[in-house]
């Protein structure tokens, strides 16, 4: 059932890095495999702890201050998957022409660790480096690198709600189309390592000092990781589109995630009523899963009420690290390899100890299908009580 008035956004190409690979072909054998593998990057915090991280398993080359499309590790993570994503890009372009193809990213990083770096060494009484400007760590940075690099002239601007951002940005390009502004937007999420969300995450108090462990009972935090997911949605039909979105804001803390989960609930129901689709239609649920007690606390509770506990749900963040701004666009690109993949899930990788206090779930093993897979939900919450879902259908 599609929605009577609007306008259809359509994934045309995806493509995604992370842990797990440097593009879709390695990212789904890992994912997929018998015994997917977890993170292994270490990271050493400014009180000297060292903590487990999702690195990227290879090089993204090295920077040029000069050049917008490179000053930046994010935007070198930006060329890397564009190279995957751009012929589809330049296609959309000639189709439609370049106002007609909008860009919508998300990221919470930007270049703030060229930034870090730059300041470190004013600091210690040098002049600022050759070619920095501040505006490195400009939000935007990324897409203007992206109309540079692609030549997109439509709307184009940032999105940046924390760990929504990815899945946000998603939602805005299908609105775009919907709107008739765009007849093609690259949207998803891109974020990077660096020492501030490290360190403000440590001093939250929410790093695990070993793997992260999502719904067990000895979870102890979240593993940061890095990672990009990028879509090309079109007005054209194709395979799978997005069916629906939801997004609330309930601003119950800075932080910590309203217990009740009245927000994230909401923004399931709102993506279900767009999509126009029962709980019992959605075949699987990737979960935001961070392995925090409050997160996983209240998720469960989210999950528990709308999908009950015969949905197949999972986090995949023990094998790629929390993405952060990418994270929900990361999830869906999974979402979209379980379609690829004749109804293969993510797997939820943890020690099978469950919290007894959460409300139950069916959480995903390794080699799980789910034969017919059509309708695939991606939840994501954020700091300051910002909550997003988006549900992803086969045509």
């Amino acid at each position: 059932m599609t929605h009577p008035t609007r306008r259809q956004a359509f994934v045309h190409s995806h493509a995604v890095a992370c842990a797990l690979g440097a593009d879709r072909e390695q990212v789904a054998a890992n994912l997929f495999s018998p015994a997917p593998p977890t993170v292994t990057g270490r990271w050493t915090l400014a009180d000297g702890r060292q903590v487990p991280v999702g690195a990227l398993p290879f090089s993204l080359g090295e920077g040029d201050p000069t050049d917008q499309t490179r000053r930046s590790r994010t935007n070198r993570m930006l060329v890397h998957v564009l190279k995957e994503l751009g012929p589809a890009v330049a296609a959309a372009i000639d189709r439609y022409g370049a106002p007609r193809v909008g860009v919508v990213l998300g990221t919470s990083t930007s270049g703030v660790d060229e930034s870090l770096h730059a300041l470190r060494i004013r600091l210690d009484g040098q002049d600022w480096p050759e070619g920095y400007h501040f505006d490195v760590q400009e939000l935007n940075d990324p897409v203007a690198a992206a109309q540079a690099l692609t030549g997109a002239a439509g709307p184009a601007y940032a999105v940046s709600t924390a760990c929504t951002s990815g899945a946000k940005a998603i939602a805005a390009g299908a609105r775009l189309i919907a709107a008739d502004l765009c007849d093609a937007v690259l949207c998803g999420g891109l974020d990077t390592l660096c020492d501030l969300t490290l360190n403000g995450f440590g001093a939250l108090e929410a790093l695990s000092p070993e793997l992260t462990n999502p719904f067990s009972v000895n979870r102890k935090g979240i593993n940061i990781g890095e990672g990009a997911g990028l879509f090309l949605l079109t007005v054209d039909e194709a395979p799978v589109r997005v069916a629906g979105w939801g997004e609330t804001s309930d601003a119950h803390h800075i932080s910590a995630p309203d217990p009740s989960g009245a927000g994230g609930e909401a923004a399931a129901r709102k993506a279900l009523a767009m999509a126009g689709l029962d709980p019992s239609d959605i075949g699987y649920v990737h979960l935001h899963g961070t392995g925090t007690e409050l997160n996983d606390r209240m998720e469960s509770g989210v999950i528990s009420r709308v999908f009950g506990d015969a949905t197949p749900v999972s986090s995949t963040k023990p094998l790629t690290g929390h993405n952060l701004g990418a994270a929900g666009a990361v999830q869906a690109s999974f979402c979209l390899m379980a379609f690829e993949q004749d109804g293969a899930l993510p797997p939820h990788i943890w020690d099978g100890q469950i919290d007894p206090e959460l409300a139950p779930v069916r959480l995903a093993a390794p080699g799980d299908r789910e034969p017919g897979l059509k309708h695939a939900l991606s939840a994501s919450y954020a700091f300051g009580g910002n909550n997003a879902a988006v549900i992803l259908s086969q045509t």
